[in-house]
Parts: structure tokens; C-alpha cells; sequence
């Protein structure tokens, strides 16, 4: 494996690396470290932040399937965005998991 190709799996690398982040940060899928699901807007929006710079700064110097797994990954990335903040707050109490399944806090149910 030559330095090229070695860089192109690394950038593909740090990429996902910040898709992934971001998707966590908002409460898309589990920490893996809590086993829960956990949102920190703040932390997604300087996830994304940090792949337009990296966008901009790397304008010009990618190969043609560097830049377009960068925009899909923004545009997936900006859109989950959208729809998280656009989210009526959750209950207090209610765990991610339960809002993705529809359902109510425990000791929060009613008869």
C-alpha cells in the first residue's frame, strides 16, 4: 500500500470517525461506553463544525470520492441536525431509548 492510498483510508477514517460522534452526540444511536442513548447538541454541532472546516480546508486537494463521502456525510449529518433541534423536549426523565420506542418513563404511566 502506497502513502496515497493509506492517506485516502485514514481521511475516510476521521470522517467517519466524526459521523459517528455526531450521530451519538445526537442521540441517533448508543454511547457504546454507557450502553444508553445521550444527546449533547452543543458536541453534534461541533462535530459537524469541524468537518465543514475540514471541508474547507481541504478544498481542491481530494480525490473525487474524498469529496463526495465529505458533502454526503455533511448533508446526513446537517439534516439530523435540523431534526433534533427541531424536537419538542423530552420528558424529564425519559431515556433516549424510550423515546425512540415510543414510550413512557418508568413510574410515568398512567392507568
Amino acid at each position: 500500500m502506497d502513502t496515497q492510498q493509506k492517506n485516502e483510508i485514514m481521511f475516510t477514517q476521521l470522517v467517519l470517525m466524526f459521523h459517528a460522534a455526531a450521530m451519538q452526540q445526537m442521540g441517533k444511536i448508543k454511547n457504546p461506553f454507557t450502553d444508553k442513548v445521550e444527546r449533547d447538541l452543543v458536541a453534534a454541532q461541533n462535530s459537524i463544525d469541524v468537518l465543514d472546516m475540514l471541508k474547507e480546508k481541504t478544498k481542491g486537494n481530494l480525490s473525487d470520492d474524498e469529496s463526495r463521502m465529505l458533502r454526503q456525510v455533511l448533508q446526513e449529518l446537517k439534516l439530523n441536525y435540523v431534526d433534533e433541534v427541531n424536537r419538542p423536549d423530552q420528558k424529564e426523565g425519559q431515556t433516549g431509548s424510550d423515546r425512540a420506542a415510543g414510550g413512557e418513563p418508568a413510574g410515568d404511566a398512567t392507568a
